[in-house]
């Protein structure tokens, strides 16, 4: 099921709040917490029941291994258990055809289908594991109820974000959990309504412009200067929108249930340096590869040659955590090169001005969503080669014949049949949209910064149209971390 979806907004929803806080008014918490956690399993159940085992067998088989690490002198060799066997469960699902095209490459694939939401539930449950050698504190698994509640939790079990045990466990504990909060609830509803306008109104949009270009890439399509451009800025918005969005419906989701997430997106397209970018995107992804891969590694405890091929190779396992091809392998690789690169420069030279920074930044980003999008090597050179102006650069004839000054570097053209709906009009059309997608990402507050008077405001310049998505759109389409 989808949060953007109307089978949710006016079916789910609804349920999932009135019978958890009937529930926590007449009966208790703990019958609240229960109604959570079967809604929760009838929300993941919903797109496969068949793999609603597969996510109750591995809340049962964690919380037994984290049962143990706690009562165990062994607790070191039970959690390498637990990682083991996380890791396996994934590698076989996620991985498995992958490495055997690597190791066999004429061999007919496996064709596993991919369980929903396996990569978060099982970083949730290997933090979890961990958390629990470390540190003496059991009320993450001391009882199963709480603890399946925050594996499963139907917020953030799809797409993250993936927070803490320790932070989240507790405020399914607290007294009163299940009481209605009309703070909470306002607040909640009108984070995840703006997040809903993020997913339907823009991301989609822009998404409609990155699928042209893309696909004509794949087609073997030159395409030229501003069609290439256009397409890769297009999914740079669409990426944002899409994945922030779905952050913020979570933690609107979340709040109303009086559970607060973390911030996960924080304007990461304004950062100076790529450093701070990793700080501000994908944040709670950010803070496992740190706490959880980088520091387990080495960190920077062990010289400078080490420190740089721990930074590289916890950047390959990210990009291989979102996707098992090389494309995605290459994106971890250029910005653990990009990371790498910084902190040798930092080491030497004074900072740069803070607009070079930020222009370096984001064209370093932008760039390197080309390998991440495209659907393999021939598609990424193809778009690049457009990028470059190296097939040519074109404006429709009428903007050529208004602008006679730019007939000396750009050849007219009837249409520009890869950008937009290959209208004569589509150029000034896609470059409005995408200015204003810019600007925004650029110049306004972002959803967790806005504040309670300037929330409203933007409620209501696009309520409109996230409505008239919601309920007349041809389709839904999911998000790009649905089947993740």
């Amino acid at each position: 099921m989808l949060f953007h979806s109307t089978e949710f907004v006016l079916g789910f929803l609804p349920a999932c709040l009135a019978g958890y806080f009937l529930l926590g008014r007449y009966v208790g918490d703990r019958s609240a917490l229960l109604w959570l956690i079967a809604a929760s399993l009838f929300f993941y159940g919903w797109w496969n029941p068949a793999y609603l085992p597969l996510l109750c067998g591995s809340v049962l088989m964690n919380f037994t291994i984290a049962s143990y690490i706690h009562r165990s002198a062994h607790k070191r060799a039970w959690l390498v258990v637990g990682v083991t066997l996380n890791l396996g469960l994934l590698g076989w699902f996620k991985y498995a055809d992958f490495l055997l095209h690597i190791v066999a490459p004429t061999a007919p694939g496996l064709h596993i289908t991919l369980p929903l939401a396996i990569s978060f539930f099982t970083f949730q449950q290997i933090m979890l594991l961990v958390d629990a050698a470390q540190a003496p504190d059991r009320r993450a698994t001391a009882e199963l109820a709480p603890y399946g509640a925050f594996v499963t939790f139907f917020p953030h079990l799809i797409a993250g974000p993936i927070v803490r045990p320790s932070e989240i466990i507790p405020q399914f504990l607290e007294r009163g959990v299940a009481t209605p909060n009309r703070d909470n609830l306002t607040d909640g509803l009108v984070i995840f309504l703006l997040g809903l306008g993020k997913k339907l109104v823009l991301a989609d949009m822009f998404g409609g412009f990155a699928d042209i270009g893309f696909g004509a890439a794949r087609d073997g399509v030159d395409l030229s200067f501003f069609e290439a451009w256009y397409a890769t800025l297009a999914y740079a918005l669409q990426i944002y929108f899409d994945f922030s969005g779905y952050s913020d419906m979570a933690i609107g989701l979340a709040r109303m249930l009086n559970i607060r997430f973390p911030m996960n997106f924080d304007s990461p397209y304004r950062s100076g340096n790529i450093a701070e970018f990793w700080r501000r995107w994908h944040m709670t992804l950010g803070a496992f590869l740190r706490d959880y891969l980088f520091i387990p590694l080495g960190g920077s405890r062990m010289g400078e040659r080490r420190r740089v091929s721990n930074l590289i190779l916890t950047m390959l396992l990210a990009g291989l955590w979102h996707g098992a091809a090389w494309n995605f392998v290459v994106w971890g690789g250029l910005h653990g090169t990009y990371l790498v690169t910084h902190a040798q420069y930092r080491r030497w030279f004074p900072p740069l001005p803070l607009l070079l920074g930020q222009t370096l930044t984001l064209l370093a980003v932008v760039l390197a969503w080309v390998p991440f999008r495209a659907s393999g090597y021939a598609d990424a050179m193809a778009m690049l080669r457009g990028m470059l102006g190296l097939n040519g650069i074109v404006l429709p004839r009428m903007i050529v014949e208004t602008f006679p000054s730019l007939s000396g570097w750009v050849g007219p053209v009837g249409i520009m049949p890869f950008l937009g709906d290959s209208r004569t009009l589509s150029f000034p059309e896609v470059s409005a949209c995408l200015l204003l997608g810019w600007v925004i990402v650029l110049a306004l507050p972002n959803v967790q910064r806005m504040t309670e008077r300037s929330r409203p405001w933007a409620l209501a310049s696009g309520f409109a149209l996230t409505i008239q998505e919601l309920l007349f759109a041809p389709h839904v389409a999911p998000f790009l971390y649905f089947q993740f």
